[in-house]
């Protein structure tokens, strides 16, 4: 996903229109860059005060059809959000809670080489500023704080991935992510869309990120839409301003 410039006639455009009825309306929403401000660190991210009442208000109306499907663990979303979402899909996909009081199912999936983790944190040791967030699928390096090195960054992570065919590197919101293959946010939305309280509806997918892309495509798919942030919403603030009005909405 290319960043737009601030004249860019896109960014001034109004917001997607409101879904016509929430009762056949199912929401799946990321959760970095979308329900909350990218941070200087995956930590640091803040929930705005109103968040947790619009989400509620949502799954209410639409019959506990609001999931978040995101790159973080569960346990993660849970420490920001916790009892919110109905469903939450982790790991972009390799995670999923079908329901709040639902025990939490991996795909069985190989994890990656501790060695990885071992050559990442020393690499970041030499680049002042790097994140190295270790996954249970995965590794990711952020270079937020020292932007000039997203090159060395991606080398490094590639070179690192060399002879292992199962991994892949996915460029990210000032990061490079090693992913395993076969996980996406698109089949996760899928998985989500077949439980019985998603079934039958359309789904309203929103993301801001590449690793987003994949959750788009499948909610267009199946009917649905498939929303970016800044390409459809200006600023996630102007998404979650777009999301209190569909909670305002009678079902």
């Amino acid at each position: 996903m290319h960043s737009r410039r601030a004249s860019d006639p896109a960014r001034n455009s109004p917001a997607p229109p409101l879904p016509l009825t929430l009762a056949e309306t199912a929401f799946l929403l990321d959760f970095d860059g979308t329900l909350v401000d990218i941070a200087p660190t995956p930590d640091a991210v803040t929930v705005t005060p109103d968040l947790p009442d619009t989400l509620q208000r949502l799954r209410g109306a639409t019959g506990d059809a609001v999931a978040i499907i995101s790159g973080r663990t569960i346990e993660e979303i849970d420490h920001f959000l916790p009892h919110i979402a109905y469903a939450i899909s982790g790991e972009h996909g390799a995670a999923l809670r079908e329901a709040p009081d639902a025990a939490i199912t991996h795909l069985d999936m190989p994890a990656p080489p501790d060695e990885w983790l071992r050559q990442a944190r020393q690499f970041g040791a030499a680049h002042e500023g790097s994140i190295i967030e270790p996954k249970k699928n995965g590794l990711v390096l952020h270079y937020r704080k020292c932007p000039d090195a997203a090159g060395v960054f991606e080398r490094f992570a590639r070179e690192l991935i060399t002879d292992h065919t199962d991994f892949y590197v996915q460029p990210a919101k000032m990061a490079w992510e090693i992913r395993m293959k076969g996980v996406d946010k698109g089949k996760a939305l899928r998985r989500i869309m077949s439980l019985p309280n998603f079934r039958d509806k359309l789904p309203i997918f929103v993301g801001d990120d590449r690793t987003d892309l994949d959750g788009v495509h499948a909610a267009q798919a199946m009917g649905g839409k498939g929303y970016l942030i800044p390409e459809d919403f200006a600023t996630a603030e102007i998404f979650r301003a777009w999301l209190r009005q569909c909670a305002e909405m009678r079902p």
